[in-house]
């Protein structure tokens, strides 16, 4: 597995090198100290599992998350217990407190290593992402990855989307377009200028008014396709 280490302090990124050494099937594949040099180490080495420090010279590490083309696996690692705990605890994620132990490292890394050997490899492409791809998304204290896969619905609010995911929802400070342009458009569909939907989460699909159609997703909610895009999706289902 190949791992990224972030880190403001020289003398941390040496440490991890140390603790990681000792694990097997661990390559570091580089180191980065500030927001700027972490954001082009991912999106160069794309690595499997990025070893994050929340607070960095240029930002925080949150800032190299919503910033990065690739998003990996992430262990934060970080001396501000109560920031951690405020952050993470509605996603669990993963991060350890300062000074670094092996005893904590060595599970975490493994725990990574499991779930990603329980995701199934895809051609590496650029854009759109696809189902395996995750995206992090930051509201407020909350911070989300949310795989692809798991995301069912986006709906447009005011200047920005609200994306429906699991049994949860957040808000995205982005707008509809960039959302699309993102997604791959074989499994999301634009279903009208107010939501993007997840093709792998329909129910059914009626007949609707003005030759249009009413799409029914398996948690119920039911999503008018304009009579514009009515005609792309018959043709795309042989309707």
């Amino acid at each position: 597995m190949n791992i990224l280490i972030v880190d403001d302090s020289r003398l941390a990124r040496k440490e991890l090198v140390e603790l990681t050494s000792s694990i097997p099937g661990i390559n570091i594949v580089a180191e980065a100290s500030d927001v700027a040099s972490a954001v082009a180490a991912i999106n160069q080495h794309k690595p499997d599992l990025v070893l994050l420090d929340i607070h960095l010279p240029d930002g925080d590490g949150f800032d190299v998350l919503e910033n990065i083309d690739h998003v990996p696996q992430v262990i934060f690692t970080t001396a501000y217990e109560q920031h951690a705990v405020r952050a993470f605890e509605f996603n669990a994620l993963d991060y350890l407190l300062k000074p670094i132990e092996q005893d904590r490292l060595t599970p975490a890394i493994e725990r990574c290593v499991k779930k990603l050997q329980r995701i199934e490899p895809v051609p590496e492409i650029k854009s759109p992402k696809s189902r395996s791809d995750q995206i992090f998304v930051r509201d407020g204290d909350h911070c989300h990855f949310i795989r692809l896969s798991d995301l069912r619905l986006v709906n447009v609010e005011g200047n920005y989307v609200r994306l429906f995911f699991l049994d949860k929802k957040t808000m995205l400070a982005r707008s509809m377009s960039y959302v699309e342009e993102r997604l791959d458009p074989s499994v999301f569909f634009r279903a009208n200028r107010q939501q993007i939907i997840n093709m792998d989460y329909v129910a059914s699909i009626e007949q609707w008014i003005n030759e249009g159609l009413m799409v029914k997703m398996q948690d119920g909610t039911e999503v008018e396709v304009s009579r514009r895009q009515a005609k792309e999706l018959k043709q795309r289902l042989d309707f």
